[in-house]
């Protein structure tokens, strides 16, 4: 195993993070970081996140509770769960992270026999070979090993999906009988740029303000303001990718400058946006 699947934290004050995309499995991206005084707010992801803390403790926030996950461990969301990030311990927490699309792991789960969509029995998770199978991946993939990189990460993924793996359940009922929360959810993202007030909102779809926003809290996690943001930071995050510069990207999904859009994408991906869009335009 390479030695610094395990990296000694030598300033264990200084933050540091990479973010790139990994041609190994289709259109994942990795991040690898350590991280201190950074938090992430209560945001989403569209794919898994799969993260191998090497170093310190992270503590999060999930749709399930709380998670404290330390060394050897694993910090797991599924696709769509809202959940935020901070250190668990004065010198932060370090982890490397997989993002692998929804497809990509129904794929593994499937050549495994399961069925449906997976999802995990916990967040945080104590699955200590599957964490060094994947974490050895992850430096394969840093090192641009392909082959060793792609072949562990399928065999973590894989050990992670039998030990801690199970059918994704369908939401609620009741979400499906609140047409107005998706009849808000298109209007917001139809106007990144020039949203209306949560009264304006609510007014044109003949509900209270307060009852739309615990309405759509309950089905997307976040209130309206909350969710514009995290469809802003996607939608920079595609413009980004196709070579737009950050400041007319800032301004096309709605933030007020590009301070305005670097502030929200960090404390949604722990990068910022000029970061992210070397990482990608250079793999």
């Amino acid at each position: 195993m390479p030695s610094d699947v395990h990296p000694r934290i030598e300033d264990p004050r200084a933050e540091r993070a990479r973010y790139w995309r990994f041609s190994g499995l289709p259109e994942t991206e990795l991040l690898t970081a350590h991280f201190v005084t950074t938090s992430f707010t209560r945001h989403t992801h569209p794919t898994y996140t799969i993260g191998v803390i090497t170093g310190g403790i992270e503590e999060y926030t999930h749709e399930r509770g709380r998670a404290r996950v330390g060394p050897g461990g694993l910090a797991v969301v599924e696709p769509g769960e809202v959940h935020t990030g901070h250190a668990g311990v004065p010198e932060g927490w370090s982890y490397r992270v997989f993002y692998p699309l929804p497809e990509v792991v129904v794929g593994i789960a499937r050549e495994l026999g399961m069925r449906g969509t997976p999802a995990f029995t916990e967040s945080g998770i104590h699955a200590p070979e599957a964490a060094r199978v994947l974490a050895t991946a992850h430096v394969a993939a840093e090192n641009g090993d392909r082959l060793t990189a792609s072949s562990l990460a399928r065999q973590g993924l894989g050990m992670l999906l039998r030990s801690h793996g199970r059918e994704r359940a369908a939401g609620p009922a009741g979400h499906a009988a609140r047409p107005e929360v998706e009849r808000a959810r298109r209007i917001l993202a139809g106007r990144l740029v020039d949203p209306p007030t949560l009264e304006e909102l609510a007014a044109g779809l003949g509900i209270g303000p307060f009852a739309l926003s615990r309405a759509f809290r309950a089905v997307h996690g976040l209130p309206p303001h909350a969710y514009l943001n995290q469809l802003r930071v996607d939608r920079a995050r595609a413009l980004l990718a196709s070579g737009r510069r950050a400041g007319e990207v800032a301004a096309e999904v709605g933030f007020a400058d590009q301070p305005h859009l670097t502030r929200h994408f960090k404390r949604h991906l722990g990068v910022p946006p000029a970061a992210y869009q070397r990482a990608l335009l250079s793999t």
